[in-house]
C-alpha cells in the first residue's frame, strides 16, 4: 500500500482537485490510501466563524455559511456530471452544512466557545472535502470510499491537540482500511480528527491531517507515505530569503526535526512518530509539479556533498537574560528560572549558559518577553534586592538561525566555518547553542542582521 496525503492548497480548487485525480490513477497500482485535509481557508473559515456566532453576528454567519455551501456546489456541478452520484453528494454536504449551522446557532444562544464545540466546527472541513474527493474520484471512473477517522482514531479529550490511543487505533484502522484497499477501491480518510471513547469529536493539533496521514500509513504498514503540498520539497534555506536555495533530495528523520523546529518548511516532528516507529520513508511532493521526486524522509540520509544540510531561522523572538555573580556555584538556579517560566506557561526555545554561571540566557518568542520578565523580577526579587543577581534583561527582535545536518557530526571546522560566515556578512553573534549531538549548531543575532547571516552561511556551504 501507499499512503498520500493532500494538504488544503492540494484540493483547494477544480485544477487541484483534477490533478489529485491524475496522481491517483497514476499510482492504482501501489493500493493507494488518501487522506485528505479541509479545502484551502475552510478551516480558519468555519471557526472565525463560530467566534462571530458567539457575538451574534447572525448575519455574518449567515453569509459565512452560504458561501461555503456556494463553493461544495460549484465543485459537485464542475467536477460530478452524473445526475445520480451528484444529488448525493449535494444532499450529504448540505445534511453536513445544516449540522453546521445548527451547532453556530446554537452557539450564539449560549454565547459560549468551548474547545469541545470549536473542534466539532473543525471538523467540517475535513468532511466536506473528503465526500467530494471521494465522489469526484467515482466519477472519474476509480472505485473509491469515504471513511471518517472518527470511526478508526481514538484520542483522549484533550480537545485542540488530542493525544492518540494507539493500542486501539493501529488495530481499528488496519480493520478498516485494509479490507477495502483489498477490494479494489481507494479510501479516502479525513485527516486532522478524531474522537474520543464517547464519540466526541475530537481535533490532533498542529499539522494534524499529515499526522493522520502518518498514522494510518505505519497502521496499515504503507510502503512509503508521501505528503502532498505546494512546495517541491525541503529545501536547503526559505528561498525567499536565499534564492540559490535548493531542494534536498533526502534528510533523515533527525534532520527533518530539527529543520522542522527551527522554521523550515516541513512535516512536523509529531508526524515522523508513527512512520518512525515502523521504519517508514516519507516524501514531501508537490501537487503543482507533480513529476517531482521531492524529498524523502527516512532513518538514514547521504549527506549530499555537503556536512550541512540546511540553514534556517526563527523570527520575532526575545533573548532574555539573568546574571550576577552571587548566582556562581549557587545549586537551583536554573531550575527556579525555568519553574518559573513553566508556570506561565512561556515556551523556551533556546538555552546559553557561561561555564562561569555568571549568565544565562534563554530566548522565547517576542509576545511572551514581558511576561517572562515580570515573572522573572518577581521569583528573583529578593536576590535582586541582596545585589545577588542584577536584573533580568531583554533584547528583542531577534532570530535564532541553525545550521542542520548528519554530515556535521564528528566534522571538523564545521562551527568555524559558520562562525566565520557570519563574521563576513558583518553579523554580531549575541548567543550559541549546540547540542552534543553536534547535529544542528543556532545562534542568536539581531533580526535585522538574519536575512544577510542566513544567506553568507548558506554560501558557505553550498558555493
Amino acid at each position: 500500500m501507499l499512503t498520500m496525503k493532500f494538504g488544503g492548497t492540494s484540493v483547494g480548487d477544480v485544477p487541484r482537485l483534477l490533478e489529485v485525480v491524475s496522481i491517483v490513477k497514476q499510482f492504482l497500482n501501489e493500493q493507494p490510501v488518501v487522506v485528505a485535509s479541509a479545502m484551502s481557508g475552510v478551516t480558519n473559515t468555519l471557526l472565525e466563524t463560530a467566534r462571530k456566532a458567539v457575538e451574534r453576528k447572525t448575519g455574518e454567519v449567515h453569509n459565512a455559511v452560504n458561501a461555503l455551501r456556494d463553493k461544495q456546489l460549484h465543485i459537485a456541478h464542475e467536477l460530478v456530471k452524473d445526475n445520480r452520484r451528484r444529488a448525493a453528494l449535494i444532499k450529504e454536504q448540505q445534511a453536513s452544512i445544516d449540522e453546521l449551522s445548527q451547532l453556530y446557532y446554537g452557539i450564539g444562544l449560549l454565547k459560549e466557545l468551548s474547545p469541545r464545540s470549536l473542534d466539532a466546527i473543525a471538523s467540517f472541513g475535513e468532511i466536506l472535502s473528503c465526500r467530494q474527493i471521494a465522489a469526484i474520484l467515482e466519477e472519474n471512473g476509480i472505485k473509491s470510499k469515504f471513511v471518517d477517522a472518527r470511526t478508526i482514531i481514538r484520542t483522549d479529550n484533550n480537545f485542540g491537540e488530542a493525544a492518540i490511543d494507539f493500542s486501539y487505533s493501529n488495530g481499528a484502522i488496519n480493520a478498516g482500511i485494509s479490507p477495502i484497499v483489498r477490494q479494489g477501491i481507494v479510501p479516502i480518510v479525513t485527516g486532522f480528527i478524531a474522537s474520543t471513547d464517547d464519540g466526541i469529536t475530537t481535533t490532533i493539533g498542529r499539522s494534524g491531517s499529515d499526522y493522520t496521514g502518518s498514522i494510518v500509513g505505519a497502521a496499515v504498514n504503507s510502503k512509503e507515505i508521501w505528503i502532498w503540498t505546494d512546495v517541491d520539497g525541503v529545501m536547503t534555506a526559505d528561498p525567499r530569503v536565499v534564492k540559490s536555495a535548493r531542494v534536498l533530495s533526502e534528510i533523515s528523520y533527525r534532520e527533518a526535526a530539527e529543520m522542522s523546529y527551527f522554521g523550515a518548511k516541513v512535516i512536523h516532528p509529531k508526524t515522523m512518530v508513527p512512520a518512525i516507529e515502523k521504519k517508514i520513508p516519507i516524501r514531501i511532493k508537490n501537487t503543482f509539479n507533480p513529476t517531482h521526486p521531492g524529498t524523502l524522509i527516512s532513518a538514514s540520509a547521504t549527506a549530499n556533498g555537503h556536512s550541512a544540510k540546511t540553514v534556517t531561522s526563527i523570527d520575532d523572538l526575545a533573548i532574555i537574560a539573568i546574571e550576577g555573580s552571587g548566582m556562581i556555584g549557587v545549586p537551583g538556579v536554573s531550575a527556579r528560572i525555568f519553574s518559573a517560566l513553566a508556570r506561565a506557561q512561556v515556551n523556551v526555545m533556546m538555552i546559553s549558559q557561561a561555564s562561569s554561571e555568571h549568565n544565562v540566557c534563554f530566548i522565547v518568542p517576542k509576545k511572551d518577553s514581558k511576561e517572562s520578565v515580570k515573572v522573572l523580577r518577581d521569583e528573583f526579587s529578593v536576590d535582586i534586592a541582596k545585589k545577588i543577581i542584577d536584573d533580568v534583561s531583554v533584547k528583542e527582535p531577534v532570530s535564532i538561525i541553525a545550521v542542520v545536518g548528519e554530515g556535521m557530526i564528528g566534522t571538523k571546522g564545521i562551527a568555524g566555518k559558520t562562525f566565520d560566515a557570519v563574521a563576513k556578512a558583518d553579523v554580531n553573534i549575541i548567543a550559541i547553542a549546540q547540542g552534543s549531538s553536534e547535529l544542528n549548531i543556532s545562534f542568536v543575532v539581531e533580526q535585522t542582521n538574519a536575512k544577510k547571516a542566513v544567506q553568507s552561511v548558506h554560501d558557505a556551504f553550498y558555493k
